[in-house]
């Protein structure tokens, strides 16, 4: 028997909604906190592993070949540039990446954009030829305009309920997210029948090209 895939997996919301698919493809993938606290998760009928972990560490694992592939947010990939391969929009947890504020906002001389995505947002305003300070933040992020640490948010949006709860509109939306399989360059060509067997079987779920 061939040495077992690797494959990482977000904890958290997108865990279940990828395990969801997983298993609609065949494969026996347990229920997130059925296995404890364990953070790898044997699954040797289907020859594989499960990595569990933080959906910011997802790529970083698959860059370094720490695992073979993993699930992971097109957010993610676009803030922390790693060196992977992208193999397949899964089409899961959809959502957008916005630029937000308070109602009737205009512009001042000087700028300030609260984020959990400063590379994310210093592209995007950069595009626009717009001049602005990128302060990051880690949580709470619609606080910052509401107490004047900064104009503008960006962060993601899904229903706009939290927004809306807190006074604030989208002002205008840079880029759809959903979650990707993402893969190790030499892993890829090491391990490609397995790898291109797993996408074969979620184009059958997802019907969208695997792109390998």
């Amino acid at each position: 028997m061939s040495e077992r895939l690797r494959v990482a997996m977000p904890k958290g919301r997108i865990y279940n909604k990828a395990a969801e698919l997983l298993r609609a493809a065949g494969l026996p993938v347990p229920p997130e906190g059925e296995e404890g606290r364990k953070l790898v998760i044997p699954i040797p009928e289907a020859n594989m592993e499960f990595i569990l972990a933080k959906p910011v560490d997802v790529p970083t694992y698959v860059e370094y070949g720490a695992v073979d592939i993993g699930i992971v947010g097109k957010d993610v990939l676009m803030e922390e540039g790693r060196d992977v391969y992208e193999l397949l929009d899964l089409g899961i947890a959809r959502c957008r990446m916005s630029v937000i504020g308070l109602p009737g906002w205009q512009p001042g001389i000087q700028q300030r954009v609260a984020t959990k995505y400063p590379n994310v947002a210093s592209q995007y305003f950069r595009e626009q030829g717009q001049q602005v300070e990128v302060i990051k933040l880690n949580g709470s992020i619609e606080l910052a305009p509401l107490i004047g640490l900064a104009d503008r948010i960006v962060d993601m949006v899904e229903t706009g309920q939290t927004l809306r709860e807190n006074g604030l509109v989208e002002q205008s939306q840079i880029f759809e997210i959903t979650s990707r399989l993402v893969a190790n360059r030499v892993s890829y060509r090491l391990k490609n029948k397995e790898i291109q067997t797993l996408c074969d079987a979620l184009y059958q779920v997802i019907g969208s090209p695997a792109g390998l």
